[in-house]
């Protein structure tokens, strides 16, 4: 009798198991969904993140709730929702180019090839280099001219450690030979602000600055993009400045690992419609973003791809851990 009440209830077990993440995926979502955005709000990736979540509920049909978790170059957030989210499709996180970068250079608590179900790739980032007004720097190579004479005293913001601004910065300096000194915060806007204040002589970060460029508190200095960009027509772009660089750090959208590919589907196609509504269009368009569509197996192969490619070049650069 007690090895047949076994039976049955592993059967009905295995039943479930068989019947139930796939029914759960019929009904998916019956609730909000929760959005992680790994920045502080305000910033670039903040808007265009909105911007696109809101679009996205419409095809969902259920809201897109945002949950700003700022920190570790932005690779706190999905590394918490990694950590405890359930697979359900209920939690989601904006992906920066950190959670695959930061597993190279030091110890982490994430695989970024084990750890995540990637769903779809969306856009990336216009970044370029600025300067306070109190640092005098009119030119890039006049940052490069102080700091061969002053090695060290250059300071720069960032939106944290292992993001592509500090990356780029470093391979940067490296290729002119001078040292700088990286000044980590949390997000784009508290970057804008430091070097507003003059708290730093340099930040890197996108174009959202441009209002206290306007304001003649900072000065564009480099575009990192490969060709100059609309909203600063002046500013020279890497290759012009003689640096053979082009970054634009792109990004994406995932959940937890182990998440049912019909769910996965869902999302995939409720976004990759947003990428098509006018709002989130002019969102990208008000930071020099543009769509940069990947469906959910080409953006794991390009994470893959990544991950190969980025530990050759933290290798070169002396960042990679040993």
């Amino acid at each position: 009798m007690i090895r047949r009440q076994l039976l049955v209830a592993f059967g009905a077990a295995a039943a479930l198991a068989t019947f139930g993440p796939s029914a759960n995926a019929q009904d998916y979502p019956t609730k909000p969904v929760t959005l992680i955005i790994p920045w502080t709000a305000g910033g670039p990736t903040d808007v265009a993140m909105r911007a696109i979540a809101e679009a996205a509920s419409k095809h969902l049909g259920q809201p897109i709730l945002i949950e700003n978790k700022a920190g570790g170059g932005g690779a706190l957030g999905p590394a918490t929702m990694a950590a405890t989210a359930k697979p359900d499709g209920y939690t989601l996180s904006q992906i920066p180019i950190g959670v695959y970068r930061l597993p190279i250079m030091q110890d982490a608590t994430w695989d970024p090839l084990k750890d995540f179900t990637y769903i779809i790739h969306l856009t990336g980032y216009v970044f370029a280099t600025f300067a306070s007004e109190q640092s005098g720097f009119k030119t890039w190579k006049e940052v490069v001219e102080y700091a061969k004479a002053n090695p060290g005293k250059v300071t720069y913001a960032t939106p944290g450690a292992g993001t592509s601004l500090h990356i780029g910065m470093e391979q940067m300096a490296a290729k002119e030979g001078i040292k700088l000194t990286h000044v980590p915060f949390k997000g784009a806007s508290e970057v804008n602000v430091a070097v507003a204040g003059g708290h730093t002589m340099l930040g890197a970060s996108g174009t959202s600055g441009k209002p206290l460029a306007d304001a003649g508190k900072l000065r564009y200095l480099t575009i990192w993009t490969a060709n100059r960009v609309k909203l600063f027509p002046d500013v020279p772009t890497l290759k012009e400045v003689g640096l053979p660089f082009v970054f634009d750090s792109p990004f994406g959208l995932a959940g937890p690992k182990g998440m049912d590919p019909k769910v996965v589907a869902k999302i995939h196609d409720a976004f990759k419609k947003a990428l098509e509504d006018p709002h989130v269009l002019a969102a990208f368009d008000k930071f020099e973003m543009v769509p940069n569509y990947m469906n959910s197996a080409d953006y794991t192969k390009f994470v893959q791809d990544f991950m190969v490619s980025e530990k050759k070049a933290l290798t070169d650069i002396g960042l990679a851990k040993k």
